[in-house]
């Protein structure tokens, strides 16, 4: 039986940690694409930048408080037309994967990025990772399209899953003015 995790609003004293989840990940999987990970006061920026433009950034303590996996949720595209369109970034320390924390995460994430005004999610999953995949699903993603061949990492080509949820009335009106 699994505790489920705390999840919180990140805060840059949190990059340190957050940092090095990413760099395991950029080093030893496929879910991202960078080949070379941030640094803790790069992530603490990332992490700031979220705050102030009111995007959510969430951790998840594990039992002991070390933060054990973290998400995000960023305009998908920067143009203005893609304002009310996120994508969901979400990574788990290896040593917590199995025990929830993922969907955890999504689930909170869904939440805060629909209260930020997102009308749309938006799952963009390198590498086409199976669990990844079967977790957006759980959580009621469909599939929106892939891109064969589209990356190419660890001496392979990889290719990318979109994926897809409505926040909230998504395209059922227009978004606030």
């Amino acid at each position: 039986m699994h505790v489920a995790p705390l999840i919180t609003p990140a805060t840059p004293d949190d990059a340190k940690p957050v940092a090095a989840i990413y760099a395991h990940h950029v080093a030893h999987g496929t879910a991202t694409y960078d080949i070379e990970p941030r640094s803790a006061l790069a992530t603490a920026g990332l992490i700031s930048e979220h705050r102030a433009k009111g995007w959510p950034f969430l951790i998840a303590r594990g039992a002991d408080g070390t933060v054990a996996g973290y998400a995000y949720a960023s305009q998908f595209r920067d143009r203005p037309a893609y304002a009310w369109a996120c994508e969901d970034s979400i990574y788990v320390d290896p040593a917590h994967q199995g025990r929830g924390i993922g969907r955890a995460l999504l689930e909170a994430l869904l939440i805060a990025a629909e209260a930020a005004g997102f009308r749309t999610m938006i799952a963009v999953i390198g590498g086409a990772e199976p669990a990844s995949v079967a977790l957006h699903a759980r959580c009621g993603f469909a599939h929106a399209g892939r891109l064969d061949a589209s990356g190419w990492k660890h001496g392979r080509w990889l290719d990318t899953v979109f994926m897809q949820r409505a926040l909230g009335a998504g395209a059922a009106s227009p978004p606030p003015e």
